[in-house]
């Protein structure tokens, strides 16, 4: 399996390049404290999402240690493996999670990341085949340094499959975790790096790519898996893709026991979900959009001020909407110069079409491309019944999904959900099948 970063080199700076801080005493001694008291580390869960169901699926046990700020998970099992604790340090977070697999709520499953290089070492691999039943386990594959030698690594995993456990691939999308590797191990469930999430609404091909490795996860019979979800518009995105699974601070919070979701997330992902169900309704590409309050159709030099401050803000943020007092859309503000007025910093543009959320998408296109030549490629409105903004429909999003409809696509024109079809209920002895 191809390299990425190495262990030691992983273990040496934290994200901005700075040198990380050691324990007092050094990584041995704290990590020989570690080991010495059976409390440590602790365990916290964070949900898995269903995002069709709105439901819990399942947790991801995270390891949390006493130590200084800077020092995370991350860096205490990179310096365990540089020490040689690794073995006996991941065999401990898997024997906790083996111990509270037994207290998990009905139809909810477990997963605990393993570093694949460690897994068929005695500790580990002895202490998972003792197991007579390892129904509800996922056991993530989290990789930072070479496998040189992947037979054994393959021959324990049937043996852990064959007693109900399932796999999962980390990070896919990046690094070791490419195309070779899922066709080589064949997971149970596809993990998309966190850097095709981040800001992914905004960014086409990251949108592509989750939905190129969803489809090939679909063709193994895997589970496409989307975490780091913080944004709701990143959240949206992926919702109208069809991923049928995702974790993040936005959803759920990791923390002990098994928490729940965060208040109204369910209703909303129901509502979500029904949406992009109507794939050829605009509603199945409805992005949020930041919006002003003005009453000046004419433009309210306070609304583009705030418009103008937004756009600033967050580079990049191409669009804000100007609404009056009862939510119902004035105009577009993008930045760049007015025409009127050259020195300012953003454009102030009509609004040229206003939709509701069941219309038609070849109806709405073929009225957006029967616009004025400069307004043919502005964004089309969402609005409710009474003319308040729902969102936005972008022409490039709608040329997309009128080609996979009615191009000759290889996506299927009902979208399914990558992945295995969904079936009532989701889970089967505690895992996604």
């Amino acid at each position: 399996m191809a390299d990425v970063v190495a262990g030691a080199g992983r273990a040496g700076a934290i994200g901005d390049g700075r040198a990380a801080p050691t324990p007092v005493g050094g990584w041995a001694a704290a990590l020989d404290a570690v080991l010495a008291d059976p409390a440590q580390p602790r365990l916290v869960f964070q949900p898995i999402v269903d995002l069709r169901r709105g439901v819990v699926a399942g947790y991801e046990a995270l390891s949390r240690f006493d130590g200084p700020a800077g020092c995370g998970p991350d860096r205490w099992f990179a310096m365990a493996d540089v020490l040689g604790f690794g073995p006996r340090l991941e065999a401990r977070v898997v024997a906790a999670a083996l111990r509270v697999r037994a207290d998990l709520p009905p139809h909810r499953f477990l997963s605990v990341n393993i570093s694949p290089h460690l897994l068929t070492e005695p500790e580990l691999a002895d202490l998972l085949l003792a197991e007579d039943d390892l129904s509800g386990l996922v056991l993530e594959l989290t990789e930072h340094v070479p496998v040189e030698d992947t037979g054994p690594l393959l021959r324990l995993l049937d043996r852990l499959r064959a007693v109900g456990a399932a796999i999962a691939l980390d990070d896919a999308g990046s690094g070791y975790s490419g195309l070779q590797q899922l066709a080589l191990l064949r997971p149970d469930f596809v993990k998309l790096d966190r850097a095709l999430v981040d800001h992914a609404d905004r960014d086409e091909a990251k949108l592509a790519l989750a939905e190129l490795l969803g489809t090939y996860a679909g063709r193994l019979d895997a589970w496409l898996l989307v975490e780091g979800i913080e944004r709701p518009e990143e959240l949206e995105a992926f919702v109208r893709l069809g991923v049928p699974l995702a974790q993040g601070y936005l959803l759920a919070e990791p923390g002990p026991g098994w928490p729940e979701l965060r208040p109204g997330v369910s209703e909303r992902l129901q509502a979500m979900a029904a949406g992009s169900a109507a794939v050829d309704q605009v509603a199945a590409l409805v992005e949020v959009v930041p919006t002003v309050r003005s009453g000046d159709p004419a433009g309210d030099p306070a609304a583009l001020t705030a418009a103008a401050d937004l756009l600033a803000a967050d580079p990049g943020l191409d669009l804000v909407v100007a609404v009056d007092d009862l939510g119902c859309p004035v105009h577009l503000i993008r930045p760049g110069s007015r025409d009127d007025e050259p020195g300012t910093d953003v454009q102030l543009m009509p609004v040229s079409l206003r939709v509701r959320p069941a219309a038609q998408l070849v109806d709405v296109a073929t009225r957006a491309m029967t616009r004025v030549a400069a307004r043919r490629f502005d964004p089309v409105l969402c609005v409710d019944e009474l003319g308040r903004l729902l969102g936005l429909v972008r022409a490039e999003r709608m040329t997309l999904r009128l080609a996979e409809l009615y191009g000759g696509a290889d996506v299927a024109p009902t979208r399914p959900v990558p992945g295995p079809a969904p079936a009532e209920p989701l889970l089967t002895s505690g895992v996604p099948r």
